[in-house]
């Protein structure tokens, strides 16, 4: 996905963009085949990894802490996705920084999440853009059990000139593994 502004070709723009949407997710950080939902979790395994795709580069992060295990309302714990504490790395030249603890609710009947709000921070070289997104739906395959964005607007709430005014994340592009 490349943004042309003005006759000028801005690739790291659109890049940095997305990885604001969610690494989110996400911070939710996928390829579509990321996150997934572990039905066998125990109250000592209260983690969640995640992946997911921005402009053709991937980020992840591992064994992120959450406060409960699904079906139970969680949050996911910010200092253990964002580096020192967690390992959250993006490829392409971006650095991505999750900016609040994401809360997620589980209908397990509909076989759903939903996250209140992900505010992330994405970087490239000089350039800075914050986005907020609310109210993402995450559908539960119910074969693997892992959760799949649907797709989703994140607004910018602050920023370089450059970044664009929004980025749209499409349905599969985030994934959650709770474990």
């Amino acid at each position: 996905m490349r943004h042309i502004t003005h006759g000028i070709r801005t690739p790291r723009i659109s890049r940095l963009a997305g990885i604001a949407t969610l690494v989110v997710a996400a911070t939710f950080t996928g390829t579509g085949t990321a996150l997934a939902h572990s039905t066998g979790a125990s109250a000592v395994d209260q983690k969640v990894d995640g992946v997911m795709v921005v402009a053709g580069n991937s980020c992840s992060w591992t064994n992120a802490s959450t406060s409960a295990v699904p079906p139970n309302a969680l949050t996911v714990d910010r200092a253990t996705v964002n580096a020192p504490g967690g390992n959250l790395a993006c490829g392409g030249g971006i650095a991505a920084t999750l900016n609040n603890n994401p809360a997620f609710t589980f209908d397990e009947a509909a076989g759903t999440a939903r996250t209140d709000l992900i505010d992330i921070t994405g970087r490239q070289s000089f350039i800075s853009c914050r986005y907020k997104a609310t109210g993402i739906v995450w559908d539960r395959n119910a074969t693997t059990g892992k959760y799949v964005n649907r797709a989703f607007t994140a607004s910018k709430t602050s920023g370089s000139f450059l970044c664009p005014g929004s980025v749209t994340t499409p349905a599969g592009d985030a994934s959650m593994l709770f474990h």
